[in-house]
């Protein structure tokens, strides 16, 4: 767990951070978004002390952090960069077998755990002996996260590690980040001023303006439960796309709900889980070019639906 207590911080008399605090659960990934400026990367660095706060406190594991020498602390955390920060005269397997280097391990040891993230992160076996100027900007961000948690780090610190790759390349980035199994038993702060990346990977999302809380809660929350203007006003350019992403099957198809589908199945018809986002779900209809659906309820049997009928739905989910 992080716990972040009232911290603040000012650079030459100007406030960057005012009096910020939030809990981060272990296994749980908080996004850290807001406006340029408002103080997103400054509560990031001072969560591995490349900065220090000048007031407040910081505890991980509820130890504060300020008692903790930084390299001892850093052992604990993964660091994710834009544009990956690779060294580029080391070999991908030597950039990510950096930190166990350091650390002593046996050369054995490095390489085993070099495969397993070359794996993990979708690379070839044989890209370990390239260097980072003959990877494209997608891969040397894997190799950066594969770097990020080499020695299996509780904590990962990301700051908008997805930024400089173009659109097509970022979003299957985020997908297939937000799929690692990996992350799933650690916690987790990214760093981003991308709406669609935040309610993707965010458990929770710390919104920030002018190095405030605006607000503070899962997207949900933040999309349909706004606590001002500025929130209200940040998400409402892309409301519709946001609301799919945070909007699961099984808000809007209840188990004892009158109107579910007497449609019957077609052989081919693709199968979601309840869990499963509107948003992906009419994705895979399109591309399919399929009508028809499965729903996998958790609670009462399988049903089937109709694309038309989902967003139909959907927008009556919404307006309640």
């Amino acid at each position: 767990m992080i716990e972040v207590e009232s911290i603040s911080k000012a650079y030459d008399k100007h406030t960057v951070v005012s009096d910020i605090s939030f809990e981060i659960a272990v296994g749980k990934t908080l996004v850290l978004l807001g406006t340029s400026g408002s103080g997103k990367t400054t509560i990031l660095k001072m969560i591995n002390r490349l900065v220090d706060p000048d007031a407040g406190s910081i505890r991980v594991e509820g130890d504060d952090i300020s008692q903790i020498k930084p390299e001892v602390l850093r052992r604990k955390m993964g660091y994710v960069i834009q544009q990956s920060g690779l060294f580029p005269h080391y070999s991908v397997g030597e950039n990510i077998g950096l930190v166990p280097t350091l650390l002593g391990w046996s050369t054995d040891r490095i390489e085993q755990r070099v495969q397993e993230l070359v794996e993990v992160v979708g690379l070839p076996e044989y890209y370990t002996n390239r260097y980072p100027h003959e990877l494209s900007g997608g891969q040397q961000q894997r190799v950066g996260i594969a770097r990020a948690l080499a020695v299996d780090p509780p904590i990962v610190l990301m700051d908008e590690p997805f930024g400089a790759l173009d659109p097509i390349t970022k979003q299957q980035m985020i997908r297939e980040f937000a799929s690692l199994g990996m992350l799933r038993k650690k916690t987790v702060v990214l760093v981003t001023h991308d709406v669609l990346e935040a309610f993707t990977l965010g458990d929770h999302i710390c919104l920030l303006d002018q190095g405030k809380i605006q607000q503070f809660g899962t997207p949900k929350e933040l999309l349909f439960h706004p606590k001002n203007d500025f929130v209200r006003s940040f998400f409402r350019a892309q409301q519709l796309r946001l609301g799919l992403e945070v909007t699961v099957l099984k808000d809007i198809v209840q188990p004892d709900d009158g109107r579910l589908s007497t449609y019957s199945l077609e052989k081919s018809a693709i199968t979601f889980l309840d869990s499963t986002n509107v948003f992906t779900v009419l994705d895979k209809l399109e591309e399919e070019d399929a009508s028809q659906f499965v729903v996998e309820r958790t609670q009462g049997e399988d049903i089937v639906l109709d694309r038309q009928q989902l967003i139909q739905w959907f927008f009556e989910y919404e307006q309640r």
